[in-house]
């Protein structure tokens, strides 16, 4: 059975902190190709890595903020003006994305959602619930606590026999604990070392629950100053921008 490789393309949080970019994951099996998150730095991250834009099958988003989905309506017109696209770039991500994602290409580029296209981009919204397919994967999610003016999903995919959890952002909620437990390998935000934070995790949170998720393995992104500062004394794995995780 082919592997499934996880690229950490940006790791950073929202303001660039450490010199990271902003939230956007590659996850590839089978000749397969999907994001997951494409903040607003994420063609930057693939021009980075090696990546070529049109090479990606389809792109899945935890929440509407912009360093999780900004990177959508630069995306598009790449895939317009320069790459050519011919072939559907599926969408999916929370209730909302649809509506949110015209906007963000009018604010971004006026007239531009209106524009004849030789691609189509089919979008699935989610909800929490069971596990659907969705561009060769199956996708599950739970509704995290992030004010983003829409749900925040954290999502657990599973492809070529492998589990990825990712939390995206949210605080700690009791539902997560059934979506994250057992997987292979949990992506898990650490916005914080210790501290409290309304709509974001700490790393403790995490790890004072750490026997119970019972990861394969453990990954923290999405790291802001204070998280950073504890790096050399963190007891767990920190992705950095161009990690490359083969489970």
């Amino acid at each position: 059975m082919a592997a499934l490789s996880v690229r950490f393309l940006g790791s950073g949080d929202a303001f660039g902190h450490g010199g990271r970019l902003q939230a956007c994951i590659l996850l590839e099996w089978a000749n397969r190709r999907v994001l997951l998150d494409c903040g607003a730095t994420a063609l930057v991250s693939l021009q980075r890595h090696g990546v070529e834009p049109d090479s990606i099958d389809g792109i899945l988003i935890s929440h509407l903020h912009g360093d999780h989905f900004g990177g959508l309506p630069y995306f598009i017109l790449d895939a317009q003006l320069h790459s050519k696209r011919t072939r559907p770039l599926p969408l999916a991500g929370p209730r909302g994305l649809a509506a949110r994602l015209e906007q963000a290409l009018e604010v971004n580029f006026p007239g531009s959602s209106r524009v004849q296209r030789k691609f189509t981009t089919p979008i699935t919204e989610l909800a929490a619930g069971p596990a659907r397919d969705w561009c060769g994967m199956s996708v599950r999610a739970a509704e995290g606590l992030h004010a983003s003016g829409a749900p925040a999903l954290a999502l657990r995919l599973e492809a070529a026999g492998k589990s990825v959890a990712y939390t995206g952002d949210t605080q700690w909620v009791d539902g997560l604990m059934p979506l994250m437990g057992g997987a292979d390998l949990l992506i898990a935000e650490a916005y914080f070392y210790e501290r409290p934070i309304k709509y974001h995790l700490s790393a403790a949170d995490v790890l004072t629950r750490r026997e119970a998720l019972a990861p394969g393995r453990l990954v923290f992104t999405h790291m802001g100053p204070d998280m950073l500062a504890h790096a050399d004394e963190f007891p767990g794995e920190t992705a950095d921008d161009g990690l490359t995780l083969v489970l």
